[in-house]
């Protein structure tokens, strides 16, 4: 879980995305302004307090998951939505690279109606787009329960960024997403 603590009175939102393998995508969220809190975890599947290894047997229907917490007077779920459709591969069904399974599906988890309007409208807009070469498969489905991963999977690229996994894999992902957006991030690269 993110260090962050978070101001009492701050108002904030939740979002829940699935981007396939968390540990490339908790490095990103965790840059941006507004964003107070990244949990790699668990969503929406029917196991409770599933295990790493049970999730990875795609018995649990679970699905590899960030939860965020953000100041939406800093960033908005717009924004959010903005980086989640870059930060991964939407039109690749339950499949992120060398990953695959239903665990490494695309998905988010929308916590309020607002949120599932703004999800829809923006997978529309690409796919009449032709933003990507083949149609989102994203799956827009209601938030029901989120389970943290082990401590290990936590800030995972920020304690291991120099295992071959992270510098071969995630590294290049995160430099890429800097200088996309290089406007939103907590402090300048």
């Amino acid at each position: 879980m993110s260090d962050a603590i978070i101001p009492k009175g701050t108002k904030t939102e939740t979002a829940t995305f699935g981007t396939g393998c968390f540990w490339c995508t908790e490095a990103i969220f965790q840059e941006l302004k507004g964003v107070l809190k990244v949990t790699s975890g668990y969503s929406g599947g029917q196991t409770a307090n599933p295990s790493y290894e049970e999730v990875c047997s795609g018995s649990t229907g679970h699905a590899e998951c960030l939860q965020i917490v953000y100041d939406p007077s800093i960033i908005s779920f717009e924004e959010l939505l903005e980086v989640f459709w870059e930060s991964h591969d939407p039109t690749s069904l339950n499949k992120q690279g060398n990953d695959f399974g239903t665990q490494y599906r695309s998905a988010i988890f929308f916590h309020d109606e607002a949120q599932k309007e703004k999800a829809e409208h923006y997978k529309a807009e690409l796919n009449k787009s032709g933003a990507y070469e083949k149609p989102i498969v994203t799956e827009i489905t209601a938030f029901t329960k989120f389970y943290p991963a082990e401590d290990y999977h936590q800030r995972y690229f920020n304690n291991h960024g120099s295992q071959p996994y992270c510098y071969f894999v995630i590294r290049p992902k995160v430099e890429k997403f800097e200088k996309v957006f290089k406007s939103k991030l907590k402090k300048a690269k």
